[in-house]
């Protein structure tokens, strides 16, 4: 049998967001040899979006895979389902409906294309280039915007029966809680843990404490960038906004340890900045809340992917995935 030769292969890897879509070509080593970008939302249709993606990305899969394999394309979007390879119902898309994007992607490039969503696409990354190399059981959580998540049982995947397992962020944390901007749902993880509920929760407690520093920002300038700004100076405000959302988070990563007994939970994204703020209480209570066979068990680790490029390394994984 001859063997491969792994370095010349390349793929590229596409992460679709609401605003922009960035790409990149990707070798077996994690390396980006070359990327790029487009706006998503100027396309009002899929098939304008692709023709767009198709001129800006040809030429460079021409000028750098020469002398190598082209394995194929892999998609990170909202909503996508790795088993159909369809975009369905993403809010955050410009095209509604029932979108079969992987099966224009490979009409247009001649390549095959596999799809999942972001943060699927964040834990294959972070299992092929990252802190997950080896693992073969952990859970990534993507604190940013949103609560995103992947989790990887006995090395694989978990999809589900219909493409949409592991969305542990509309899990509900707390019942009857703050409503969701989006969903409309009552105590959600990402009304609590992602950015956004950062901020929110960081503008009633100032609003109980107007000694608070955080009150020295306007409305509009309250996110988890200033909360962590003002924590770093010792405001007690926010360094227990912090501690309130790490609580939140510790209480939801308990009940996911104790359905997959997992290795590590990785944690990727914006939020993570905060670092011990967030991470000490977190940990904290996900020991407080688990049941003794599970304890000290689980690591709690921050992913090692450079954040600008995680998505397109995330998504050329899926080229990779056996």
């Amino acid at each position: 049998m001859a063997l491969v030769d792994l370095s010349k292969q390349v793929a590229l890897g596409i992460d679709i967001g609401g605003t922009n879509t960035k790409f990149g070509l990707v070798n077996h080593r994690g390396e980006i040899l070359v990327k790029g970008s487009i706006r998503t939302d100027e396309y009002k249709n899929p098939e304008d979006f692709v023709d767009a993606l198709y001129k800006e990305i040809q030429p460079l899969v021409g000028e750098h895979s020469a002398g190598k394999k082209f394995e194929g394309i892999g998609v990170g979007a909202p909503n996508a389902n790795y088993y159909k390879g369809t975009i369905e119902l993403a809010p955050n898309l410009p095209w509604k409906g029932v979108i079969e994007f992987g099966k224009m992607m490979t009409e247009k490039f001649g390549a095959p294309c596999k799809m999942t969503n972001d943060a699927n696409a964040a834990a294959l990354g972070e299992m092929m280039y990252g802190a997950a190399r080896g693992m073969k059981d952990f859970i990534m959580i993507t604190l940013g915007t949103g609560v995103g998540s992947g989790i990887v049982a006995g090395g694989h995947l978990i999809y589900g029966h219909d493409g949409f397992a592991g969305e542990l962020g509309h899990t509900i944390v707390k019942p009857g809680g703050r409503k969701h901007w989006s969903t409309g749902s009552e105590g959600s993880l990402e009304a609590y843990a992602s950015a956004t509920g950062i901020a929110i929760t960081a503008k009633k407690m100032r609003a109980e404490f107007p000694e608070s520093m955080l009150n020295q920002y306007p409305e509009e300038a309250i996110n988890s960038k200033t909360v962590h700004e003002c924590a770093l100076k010792g405001d007690p405000i926010a360094i227990e906004v912090f501690r309130y959302t790490g609580q939140k988070l510790g209480e939801a990563l308990a009940n996911f340890v104790m359905f997959s007994s997992p290795e590590a939970i990785l944690l990727f994204g914006g939020v993570i900045k905060a670092g011990d703020f967030i991470l000490k209480p977190a940990k904290l209570y996900m020991e407080r809340n688990l049941l003794p066979i599970f304890r000290n068990k689980v690591r709690l680790v921050f992913s090692e992917l450079d954040e600008a490029d995680a998505a397109i390394l995330g998504a050329s994984a899926l080229v990779w995935e056996k």
